[in-house]
């Protein structure tokens, strides 16, 4: 890919990994990190903060270094609000550590975090995403965070510092004093949430008292507690300096003046003796037809939805061939058709050798990774056309194996189901997403399709798998 160095995004910015990780650590593993909270359901829109990271990481490893791709679940981040479309009965829960929160009902996975997790860890095992998966809550309960954790409090006073040149003067009130700040949030032993407010600490001896809402309180050794955690513009430069990470890219929100990435930048040396990792500021990703994704109000379509219509490699080619800094929007209705057009256009350029260089690499980021390449669809057909003759047979197999065979030589419809097992594409009409829980279950229900007859789609009404029986992507 170095003839691609010029125009190629990925390429660029393993330019400048790879230079920094020599001139830090020379001769050591090249460190990439991705950060995703499972407080709900995981969106497109977090799947920058994967893809990027991922992408440079593997173009990494296909030049013959060494480089781990770091996904930290935040799942020791507090329970912040009920989700549309829960009981509000969770409300009890409201502060608890995401892993201590019940999965919502009706869920099989053991608690709230890891019912989030689990699509998305399926998803980026069929999208060929290679990482290495930390859960924060095991990090800090087993105490793995305690010397840095003891090292902020010390540092307590230089942070508020920090913060206070950037907190505004009405936010200021909602704070504790200066005199009071502390980096560090006991989670009530009793309760489990951080209703808590430290009310003395003793840097000798570490002893630490709080008090939390619920009445409950008590002292405890800092040096061996391992029921709390850092607030978040402490806790994420201390991990820079503790993975040793070169590149982490952020979204738009953590750009902005006090923000923890620019306040991180001068808590990761000041404190911890680290340095801030390259990181581009990506921008968001959309839907069309739909207004900005929160997990919260639900409605908001998961990885998992976009790979029921889409094949792997598509997937992966939105997000490869924009710059990090360019929004783009994720069709869900009838601008599918184009968009798969536009990506079958794309593989007959580059196979005649007539793709631009940056074409060329993002195709060839989205076909394979530094592993190999991805399942493929034995003989594409046209999305089109296979949403037309579906349409015309009504999903009938030998009536549309016969016209596909007379159309473009088909002579099973699995040779157009790709070598994984492949997703259904057998759509007549498509409709962009509604209102799904934010529990993230998916109820069914019934909609029309062009040609009147029904077929089972899921609730908010985004393409999933047909009844036709007929797969592309």
């Amino acid at each position: 890919m170095a003839d691609s160095a010029e125009t190629d995004w990925v390429s660029r910015f393993a330019d400048e990994v790879i230079s920094e990780a020599e001139r830090r650590a020379p001769g050591k593993t090249i460190v990439c990190a991705s950060g995703l909270s499972p407080s709900g359901p995981i969106h497109l829109g977090n799947l920058r903060e994967v893809m990027t990271p991922h992408l440079v990481a593997d173009e990494i490893r296909r030049r013959g270094l060494e480089c781990r791709h770091l996904l930290s679940w935040d799942d020791y981040d507090r329970f912040r609000r009920v989700p549309a479309g829960i009981d509000p009965s969770w409300a009890e829960h409201i502060g608890k550590p995401l892993t201590s929160v019940p999965a919502p009902p009706g869920s099989t996975y053991a608690n709230w975090a890891e019912h989030f997790k689990a699509p998305l860890v399926t998803a980026l095992a069929e999208l060929g995403v290679e990482y290495d998966p930390i859960s924060q809550t095991e990090q800090y309960t087993s105490g793995v965070y305690r010397e840095q954790i003891l090292t902020a409090v010390r540092a307590r006073a230089g942070i508020d510092a920090v913060l206070s040149r950037y907190r505004l003067k009405q936010a200021a009130e909602s704070e504790q004093a200066a005199d009071d700040y502390f980096p560090y949030k006991p989670y009530c032993d009793l309760c489990e949430r951080d209703l808590t407010t430290v009310t003395a600490y003793d840097d000798e001896t570490t002893e630490l008292a709080y008090t939390c809402e619920c009445g409950f309180g008590e002292t405890v050794r800092l040096a061996e507690h391992d029921r709390g955690k850092l607030v978040w513009k402490v806790d994420w430069p201390m991990r820079w300096a503790y993975e040793g990470v070169i590149f982490e890219p952020s979204g738009v929100d953590h750009h902005s003046p006090g923000s923890a990435w620019i306040v991180g930048g001068q808590l990761v040396g000041e404190v911890f003796g680290g340095q801030q990792p390259i990181g581009p500021m990506y921008a968001f990703v959309g839907i069309t037809g739909m207004a900005k994704m929160s997990s919260s109000k639900g409605g908001v379509p998961i990885p998992a939805d976009a790979l029921e219509i889409m094949e792997a490699p598509l997937l992966r080619w939105l997000y490869a061939r924009r710059k990090p800094a360019q929004s783009f929007k994720i069709a869900f209705d009838q601008e599918i058709q184009r968009l798969y057009d536009e990506w079958d256009s794309l593989g007959r350029k580059v196979a005649a050798g007539q793709a631009q260089p940056a074409e060329l690499a993002a195709y060839n980021r989205a076909v394979s990774t530094a592993a190999g390449p991805l399942p493929a669809t034995p003989h594409p057909v046209a999305y089109r056309t296979l949403a037309s003759v579906v349409d015309i047979t009504t999903g009938h197999a030998e009536q549309t194996l016969r016209i596909l065979r007379d159309l473009d030589g088909v002579e099973a419809l699995d040779e157009v189901a790709p070598a994984s097992g492949g997703r259904s594409a057998g759509w007549s009409s498509t409709c962009p997403p509604t209102s799904a829980p934010a529990c993230g279950s998916r109820p069914t229900r019934s909609c029309s399709t062009r040609s009147g007859r029904r077929s089972t789609r899921r609730c908010g009404c985004w393409p999933t798998a047909s009844t036709t029986g007929l797969w592309r992507g």
